[in-house]
């Protein structure tokens, strides 16, 4: 009996859409597009992110960077994932998108590769980001570049904040701290 409710109940989450239930699950390319498997994160919490080179809140690779040079290592990383998708201000290549956040900010913190965070080629992990069907905690939509994400050491997500919360927001540095 248990092995027929463990295989209808598999049947069933796959049939909805829940064959993504963590962080970890997903694999995406780095900036130089080398495989990177999210699974190699986990025991870390993880701040998520979509950037962009010429918006209005490109500055916030600075305090992410700040924010990664405190609080980074074991417990805890950034990553970054440059898109397009607004008003078309990440315009270059990943060579570009490297130099540009090496040069201009020192960083150093995971970047990947250019992706889509919104529209019908959004990628998998952002569309598993998004929709409570998938994440299991909340629906969401990337308003604009510098969105933050939140996922647990666990590899679930916990929050995010909007683009406009710098990096140093007490709520994203309390979070990383374990103080909420």
């Amino acid at each position: 009996m248990k092995r027929l409710t463990f295989l209808f109940t598999f049947l069933f989450l796959s049939a909805i859409g829940f064959s993504q239930t963590s962080f970890h699950d997903f694999k995406v390319q780095d900036i130089e597009g080398a495989e990177f498997d999210l699974s190699q994160l986990k025991g870390k919490k993880v701040l998520v992110v979509n950037t962009a080179s010429k918006c209005g809140l490109t500055p916030q690779y600075e305090l992410l960077q700040k924010l990664y040079d405190e609080y980074g290592g074991d417990e805890f990383t950034i990553i970054g994932f440059p898109a397009n998708n607004f008003n078309e201000q990440e315009p270059g290549s990943n060579d570009e998108i490297a130099e540009f956040c090496e040069r201009n900010y020192g960083v150093t913190f995971p970047m990947m590769s250019k992706i889509s965070v919104k529209g019908d080629d959004m990628h998998p992990l952002y569309q598993w980001l998004t929709q409570k069907e998938k994440n299991g905690v909340s629906d969401s939509e990337v308003g604009w570049n510098f969105q933050k994400y939140m996922i647990d050491a666990e590899g679930h997500l916990v929050d995010y904040a909007e683009p406009r919360t710098k990096p140093d927001d007490p709520k994203i540095v309390n979070w990383v701290k374990g103080d909420s």
